[in-house]
């Protein structure tokens, strides 16, 4: 059993697939070509975004959209602290400093109340708050109307970082069509993934869409003519081709990993251990989220027994995430700013000894997800 099969998902649309990289091979359209605006256009009107932007990755998206918008040196951003370093690693990059909010422990995203906290937080040190980076973890969005009301008001600027969340509704709009600016990323494990790196910024400000289309060019306008400093960070044309011919299906992918959700919800009710010993994904009433990963949460202590035990079984999981953002090395020289410490943030704390990420994709089967439910119950039981 695959965690994620990118292969079983390839062989299903491998002739369109097919298709589209030799006709890039055949025009020798490379760099910036035909595939890539092609896929801005059609993800931009899929979202509801005046602008789509092509990248090299969700991690690039985000640092070019903070420079962008202006981020400079010492200027503080808020991420949750439960996140893929890549959120806060783009704050740092550009000589940034990350602060980190705690998270909501049935969705695990940053909460209005932890922002605000954070707020407060950064004010006492009087440092430059500048911004906001809200994740829609494992594919589905915070309470963005809230986040973004209080991004208003403190006069901060407000990313989505939707790299697990492409897709997504929350009220009734897209994620990555929610906020001003939102960063998505084609990671071949995403929902809407390639066969590489590759990622996309949506915004609606045609002045900023025109600085990061520059930026993403070794910051050029016209060829050869750089106003400021960017990078090389252009979308590949062959994964704008792969995402392309993937983004054809994508609906029905959404419909198949919503049933696979199904499935793992009503085998672990079935066994009896949905709340008791597994607590189970909270999908909030008012959005929808793409299960970029089916994550259950087992108790402090048990986790790791259940890992080791599925491992023995040839049964593939992941742990998303380990460690708390605060906690990382890399940012140790942020406990000291902020005075973080472990059992600062709590929830985030409990939810990394706790989270377990089954294996899951669109075109996984009943029969491998029974597998799995069947070889958690067995090891919590034999406990």
């Amino acid at each position: 059993m695959q965690f994620i099969d990118l292969k079983r998902q390839y062989e299903a649309y491998k002739e369109e697939i097919d298709r589209a990289i030799q006709d890039v091979i055949d025009n020798s359209d490379f760099i910036l070509g035909s595939y890539v605006k092609g896929l801005e256009e059609r993800l931009s009107q899929y979202v509801g975004q005046r602008y789509a932007i092509g990248v090299s990755s969700g991690t690039d998206g985000l640092m070019l959209a903070l420079n962008a918008l202006g981020l400079r040196q010492g200027d503080v951003v808020i991420t949750p602290v439960f996140t893929f370093i890549a959120t806060a690693e783009a704050v740092s990059a550009l000589g940034g400093i990350p602060a980190f909010s705690d998270i909501d422990p049935e969705t695990f995203n940053m909460t209005p109340d932890a922002l605000m906290q954070a707020i407060e937080t950064v004010r006492e040190k009087k440092l430059p708050l500048k911004g906001v980076i809200a994740v829609s973890l494992y594919g589905q969005c915070p309470d963005m109307d809230e986040i973004q009301k209080i991004c208003r008001e403190e006069g901060l600027f407000l990313i989505e970082d939707a790299c697990q969340s492409f897709g997504a509704r929350y009220k009734g709009r897209f994620s990555c069509g929610i906020t001003d600016i939102a960063v998505t990323s084609f990671y071949p494990a995403k929902p809407l993934g390639g066969f590489g790196d590759g990622g996309m910024v949506f915004l609606s400000d045609k002045e900023i869409a025109e600085k990061i289309r520059a930026l993403r060019d070794h910051g050029q306008r016209s060829h050869y003519l750089h106003e400021m400093i960017g990078k090389n960070a252009r979308l590949d044309t062959i994964q704008a081709a792969v995402v392309l011919a993937k983004f054809r299906h994508f609906e029905d992918e959404l419909k198949r990993r919503e049933n696979a959700r199904k499935i793992y919800d009503e085998m672990f009710e079935d066994y009896g251990l949905a709340s008791s010993s597994v607590r189970l994904p909270v999908i909030r009433q008012d959005r929808t989220s793409v299960m970029a990963q089916y994550t259950i949460r087992i108790k402090r202590g048990k986790r790791d027994m259940v890992k080791d035990y599925l491992l023995k079984r040839s049964m593939p999981t992941a742990i998303h995430y380990k460690l708390p953002l605060h906690l990382q090395p890399c940012f140790k020289g942020l406990n000291e700013l902020f005075n973080y410490s472990e059992g600062q943030f709590t929830e985030a704390e409990k939810a990394c000894h706790e989270v377990l990420s089954l294996p899951f994709h669109a075109f996984i089967g009943a029969e491998e997800q029974s597998m799995a439910v069947e070889a958690i119950k067995d090891a919590i039981w034999r406990e």
